[in-house]
């Protein structure tokens, strides 16, 4: 399959090794000019959602993309919508028979496993962010030791016999993400959100949200115009704004 041309506008640094490709995008970004992918054969240190550990087997693909938004954080932090929405654009170009499905806040699953996950990290100060990084962490060939997920992972090629290079993966993903950003700087967060749900997993079923205080068990109604997880619960509708989730099959 011949590679997506690389998107105007963006740069590229690919390294051998690093500890953690977020890491190292938070080290660059008071120097880069504008948005740069920073992509890494191997990565030895990477990490998921409070703090947890993101394991890396050869194979699999850690890239960062460090933006400069000029959008208030919260309104930059629904960037995660647009990023797994690339991510679910650029497999299914590779893999088109990949049952593939998102799950809230920030993970791509592949016939019901956790495939990938996605990570914001932002620095600044106040009502201004000086740059984001979004960070992708995909099992393109190795499944990963399960630890606390809540999901099992698995990988695209375990799961859907598909074997692609990791930086295949970068040259697809960094043109259907600029497609996506530029919808969400043109028309807003209105058309990401709906093309989300179009792929959310467990819309409209029982879900148990584990928050760091409490757990919510209700069902999944949408996300709402602030990202943020829509349950109906025997007390009412809950907006919750992070969270983890587990399905009711896995909430035990």
């Amino acid at each position: 399959m011949k590679a997506p041309d690389w998107p105007d506008g963006y740069a590229r640094r690919v390294m051998a090794e690093v500890d953690s490709t977020n890491a190292e995008g938070l080290r660059l970004a008071r120097d880069l000019a504008g948005p740069t992918w920073i992509f890494a054969a191997r990565q030895v240190a990477g990490r998921g959602r409070r703090g947890r550990a993101w394991r890396d087997p050869e194979g699999n693909f850690a890239a960062s993309l460090v933006l400069k938004p000029i959008e208030a954080p919260g309104q930059a932090a629904l960037r995660s919508f647009v990023a797994a929405l690339a991510l679910v654009d650029a497999l299914s170009t590779l893999a088109p028979a990949a049952k593939l499905a998102l799950k809230w806040p920030n993970d791509v699953l592949l016939s019901g496993g956790k495939l990938a996950g996605i990570l914001l990290e932002g620095a600044g100060a106040g009502a201004h962010l000086d740059h984001l990084v979004i960070g992708f962490g995909v099992n393109l060939a190795g499944v990963p030791e399960q630890g606390d997920a809540a999901v099992a992972p698995v990988s695209l090629l375990s799961g859907a016999g598909v074997d692609v290079h990791a930086e295949t993966l970068l040259d697809h993903l960094a043109a259907a993400y600029a497609r996506r950003e530029a919808v969400f700087v043109t028309d807003g967060f209105a058309p990401i959100r709906a093309a989300w749900l179009d792929r959310a997993a467990r819309l409209g079923q029982d879900v148990t949200a584990r928050t760091m205080r409490d757990e919510i068990r209700g069902r999944f109604d949408t996300v709402d115009e602030s990202g943020n997880l829509v349950l109906s619960t025997p007390d009412g509708r809950r907006a919750i704004p992070a969270a983890d989730v587990f399905f009711e099959n896995e909430a035990e």
